[in-house]
């Protein structure tokens, strides 16, 4: 099948394709007389496992390690169970963080209750300016 087809059978975009490709995370496809790519069924199921990987917000790393270990054909869940395992533990950090900012935020949404103030008396703006910010410290982060 050519790339525009393995994209609609797998759910992404071409683009998408091109980039695991590039990125080494799909391998790299037959090519036919006519110089174009041509893909098998085993293209389309390791797109949807990249896909899926990426609905659960996992890294690139995260992904990559379980697409070796799953070439490796490993001889148990193990390592992919500590994957998982680790991938919760930062779901759980990210949880933490996201509640602390909605208590930020919310404390400072109270300093404001009126609906029209002029900027000069904006609780939230003189909540920011006197606002403490600590540094936080570094953390494995899913994004981008």
């Amino acid at each position: 099948m050519k790339i525009g087809e393995l994209a609609k059978a797998a759910g992404t975009t071409v683009e998408t394709v091109r980039y695991y490709e590039k990125e080494g995370l799909l391998p790299a496809p037959e090519r036919g007389v006519n110089n174009y790519r041509s893909y098998g069924p085993q293209h389309v199921d390791r797109l949807r496992l990249i896909r899926n990987c990426r609905a659960l917000d996992m890294t690139q790393e995260e992904i990559r390690a379980i697409l070796q270990l799953a070439d490796s054909h490993a001889a148990d869940c193990g390592p992919i169970n500590d994957i998982f395992d680790a991938h919760i533990t930062h779901v759980d950090e990210r949880i933490a963080e996201l509640t602390q900012l909605k208590t930020q935020l919310g404390e400072l949404r109270q300093r404001c209750l009126s609906a029209r103030p002029h900027a000069e008396n904006c609780g939230i703006l003189h909540g920011l300016a006197e606002m403490q910010v600590e540094e936080r410290p570094e953390r494995h982060t899913h994004l981008g």
